[in-house]
């Protein structure tokens, strides 16, 4: 893949998060949160200190197919699940252990909080 297509596939991402985030938070606007352009350092979805308050986390995003098996574990999680929202804990030696769980249930989840 092409360094312009990975920009472009990690820029959409960041974007739906943008978006998704506004929609969730209605007394932001487009000045709160912001997409950072490509190859600048630091975090992916920049926030005020308004934005900030009430989205207390540093977004990274990361598209990728590395993460295959990482969804596949997640499909598991989602076919055992029944009526519960499906949860992945995972972790590797020396690294701490990461949760992961659908993306639209964590941002309104965190709207609510």
């Amino acid at each position: 893949m092409r360094t312009r297509s990975k920009k472009a596939k990690g820029r959409r991402l960041q974007n739906w998060v943008r978006d998704e985030l506004l929609k969730r938070f209605p007394s932001l606007n487009e000045n709160d949160v912001v997409c950072a352009i490509m190859g600048e350092k630091g975090v992916d979805i920049k926030l005020s200190d308004k934005a900030k308050k009430s989205i207390p986390f540093a977004i990274e995003c990361k598209n990728q197919e590395a993460f295959k098996k990482l969804y596949k574990d997640y499909g598991q999680a989602e076919y055992n699940a029944k009526n519960l929202e499906p949860v992945v804990f995972l972790k590797m030696n020396q690294c701490k252990p990461l949760v992961v769980v659908d993306a639209e249930y964590f941002l309104d989840w965190i709207k609510n909080d």
